[in-house]
């Protein structure tokens, strides 16, 4: 095979034109093609940064906002707690009020009996003290006078 110098001047030639008949007819078209390709890339490329961006801020604030309703329940909780714990101790609080009244009541009224019942006593000591001294002496005395020395007697024996 052998080497045509003409046939490889004429083929690079004829490249050359083809070349220029392209690039002068097409070279624009496929350049704007080319251009037209790049930039919805580069679009599709910075709206998929933007979205990733939207994307991690949506991302912060929702973990933002989750801590912040987290910490809003902690809160809420500790508030219903000591309110709890409050109304416990008023609870309590007024129960014990109530059994030192109720207490106080029944002591009162334990002396009030208590009373009663030594002065019953007494009026029983002094009628029968009354009874046995007419008995004793056979006749009636003065009873105001008897039942007046009777009560300084009790009162001075402590009864």
């Amino acid at each position: 095979m052998e080497l045509n110098f003409m046939r490889i001047l004429a083929t690079i030639i004829n490249f050359i034109i083809l070349i220029l008949i392209l690039k002068h007819f097409f070279w624009d078209k496929i350049k704007r093609a080319i251009d037209a390709r790049q930039e919805a890339i580069d679009e599709t490329i910075l709206k998929a940064d933007e979205d990733a961006e939207k994307a991690r801020r949506l991302r912060l604030d929702n973990e933002r906002i989750l801590k912040s309703a987290k910490e809003d329940g902690r809160k809420l909780r500790e508030e219903q707690k000591k309110e709890a714990d409050r109304i416990y101790k008023e609870i309590v609080d007024d129960a014990h009020r109530e059994a030192e009244s109720i207490i106080n009541r029944a002591n009162i009224e334990i002396q009030r009996e208590e009373e009663k019942v030594k002065y019953e006593l007494k009026q029983q000591v002094v009628d029968i003290s009354v009874m046995l001294s007419e008995k004793a002496l056979g006749e009636s005395i003065d009873e105001s006078k008897h039942r007046e020395l009777i009560n300084d007697f009790i009162e001075k024996v402590g009864i």
